[in-house]
């Protein structure tokens, strides 16, 4: 029998089946006729004429006369009603309309995105982003009208207040945002005002917080000195300064925090800095958080890198040099560090607040030095690995009764007793744990070209459930929108009446949350690690998610005279306002948004890190500037 191939092809067969439903009986036996040896010698004499056209009116007689008792379904195919059911075609025998029915037409080729999960035309991505890119003016529109050159909005008592050292850290912050969205108006307001009055600010004002002025003022600066400077990686045209006055500004401050590195005895640096001095010292127990010192270092990096001036990245590198030699409990280290002694102070370890972006930036530093990294550097891609071991290990537990991977805290060190508790800011591991598993390209292409071991996929998997669990803890509350601190039930642990008030979610009895931490302030962890994931998995429910909380946000946090509050309880409906817009609102929490429903090719992972402040920095030999 000579070979021949199919119409379609075998994927087609997965989108219907139907294709390759049987011929009409007539249709057989006349290919039967017309082809076969029977027209040459059946038809050749009047006695097999007279035989072929007994048999074909039989075959008519059995066909219009037969009735089915079982009710078996015409041609295997069912009619889609209108509200969504199906019914079988029942009636008995074949009708003469089905006889001669047309081959069906090949469906239209969509993509994942475009197919929602009941199979019907997707959402519109595009104008999801758009929704963003409006809330991101409206939110700058209340900053403007009644805070601006202040740090953060008031948005109901129509103020501004300085909580960050009084340098405009909502302008800064916001202002790459405006960049990657096209916002040439706000780029252009934020710009002139940074030229006019930034480098004065710098100058006179007192004492602020090395750690956040790093990331928010620091990083806003750098990064749009970069999106400035280059021709990808942003919807904006030119608009406000010229490049070199962002740089410019960007040295002066980092000048002045140096002394929070050379006033210290060690290679710890002391917390506060007054800038107009400038000097330096300890925060008044001594201490200094483990995420703050060792979250600097990008932006050092990238300042000695676009200066050339190597006396920023060798005071911050000197301080992951030397928490390399510190112990640590499987690669986890506790939250407190005394930067007059050098050692580490007390046992808790968690990855929330004052622990998170030590393990952030033992990553993305490395990913900072691009495609060939320096052999000197592996030590911190080394200490990455084995305190996500140790993550696996002894933080990651399921709640019940319906196993939500969370992970929690040892408050008294790796000897005592675990504690279900994970706030908000752990959210940001998802992300980070995609991104080291595949170091920023699509898991389908590092899959293809053998690029993941065996710990990458163990990391990207918790990644994935630690994301839902994150999008869980807004599902689960009355608002849907997450609380600052979540407790997880567990055999050891159970506190009845603390829920999040949703009674329709499935882990309403899974999820704990206790009434001082139901405040919610705008946060962007969850959304940025469904913005990674999505890049990396290109999975459109990370997508889905992050629309359900855009509309939260939309519909209880939007104040209609301009801006954004922050809530004080997730759990009521209608929820209390604070009366505060976090500077990373607009810096992070909008930017993720809208950059996860964006085309992958804005500011792409393989070519960029973000910032703990979502401050995007180019990997070296990735980006050129012009």
């Amino acid at each position: 029998m000579s070979s021949k191939t199919l119409p379609y092809s075998n994927k087609d067969i997965h989108y219907d089946n139907a294709k390759f439903r049987q011929r009409s009986v007539f249709k057989v036996i006349n290919q039967t006729l017309l082809t076969s040896n029977v027209k040459h010698h059946c038809t050749s004499c009047s006695t097999g004429k007279f035989l072929v056209l007994l048999m074909i009116f039989g075959i008519a007689c059995l066909l219009l006369t037969h009735t089915s008792s079982s009710g078996s379904v015409s041609h295997g195919l069912v009619n889609g009603s209108e509200n969504g059911t199906y019914e079988h075609n029942i009636s008995g025998g074949i009708r003469f309309p089905n006889l001669f029915r047309r081959a069906p037409r090949l469906p239209p080729q969509l993509t994942p995105d475009q197919i929602g999960s009941s199979g019907k035309l997707g959402p519109n991505w595009v104008d999801r982003q758009e929704n963003v890119k409006k809330a991101f003016i409206h939110a700058w529109s209340g900053y403007k009208r009644y805070a601006m050159g202040f740090d953060e909005l008031k948005p109901l008592s129509k103020q501004g207040v300085d909580g960050l050292g009084g340098l405009g850290a909502t302008v800064v912050d916001a202002l790459d945002t405006a960049m990657i969205m096209g916002v040439d108006e706000v780029v252009s307001e934020a710009g002139s005002w940074i030229e006019k009055h930034l480098s004065n600010r710098i100058s006179e004002k007192g004492q602020v917080n090395l750690f956040e002025t790093t990331i928010r003022v620091l990083g806003g600066l750098l990064s749009a000195y970069h999106l400035s400077s280059v021709n990808q990686g942003t919807n904006s045209t030119h608009k406000g300064p010229e490049p070199a006055v962002y740089l410019e500004t960007a040295k002066n401050l980092a000048d002045r925090l140096l002394s929070g590195f050379t006033s210290s005895p060690t290679a710890i640096p002391y917390g506060d800095v007054v800038l107009r001095d400038p000097s330096a010292h300890p925060a008044p127990d001594g201490l200094s958080s483990t995420s703050e010192v060792s979250t600097l270092q990008l932006e050092f990096n990238y300042l000695s890198s676009v200066s050339g001036d190597p006396k920023y990245t060798v005071a911050a590198m000197k301080v992951l040099e030397h928490m390399k030699t510190l112990p640590k409990v499987e690669g986890l280290v506790p939250i407190f560090i005394n930067p007059n002694t050098g050692e580490f102070s007390g046992e808790n370890i968690r990855l929330g607040s004052r622990g998170d972006s030590y393990y952030e930036y033992l990553l993305k530093v490395w990913l900072q030095k691009g495609p060939i990294r320096e052999s000197n550097l592996t030590y911190l891609y080394d200490m990455y690995e084995e305190a996500m071991k140790g993550v696996r290990h002894r933080l990651v537990r399921k709640s019940i009764p319906n196993g939500l991977v969370f992970v929690g805290e040892l408050p008294y060190g790796s000897d005592g007793d675990f504690s279900p508790k994970m706030d908000h800011l752990v959210c940001f591991l998802a992300g980070t744990l995609a991104l080291g598993a595949t170091k920023g390209i699509t898991k389908e292409k590092a899959m293809r070209d053998n690029l993941l071991n065996f710990e990458d996929m163990e990391n990207l998997k918790l990644a994935e459930d630690l994301a839902k669990t994150c999008f869980e803890m807004y599902s689960v509350t009355s608002t849907g929108l997450a609380p600052e601190i979540a407790y997880f039930h567990t055999e050891e642990f159970s506190d009845g009446g603390l829920d999040g008030g949703n009674k329709s979610s499935k882990y309403l009895n899974d999820i704990i949350i206790k009434r001082a931490d139901r405040h919610n302030l705008l946060r962007p962890e969850t959304v940025e690690s469904l913005f990674v994931l999505y890049r990396i998995t290109e999975d459109p429910k990370y997508r889905e998610w992050g629309w359900q909380i855009f509309e939260a946000f939309e519909k209880y946090t939007r104040i209609d005279t301009g801006g954004y509050s922050s809530l004080d309880d997730v759990t009521k409906i209608p929820p209390h306002t604070r009366d505060k817009m976090e500077t990373f609102f607009l810096g992070e929490t909008l930017k993720y948004l809208y950059l996860l429903f964006g085309d992958t090719s804005l500011v792409p992972l393989d070519k960029y890190v973000f910032n703990t402040e979502a401050h995007p920095i180019p990997i070296e030999g990735t980006t050129k500037r012009v």
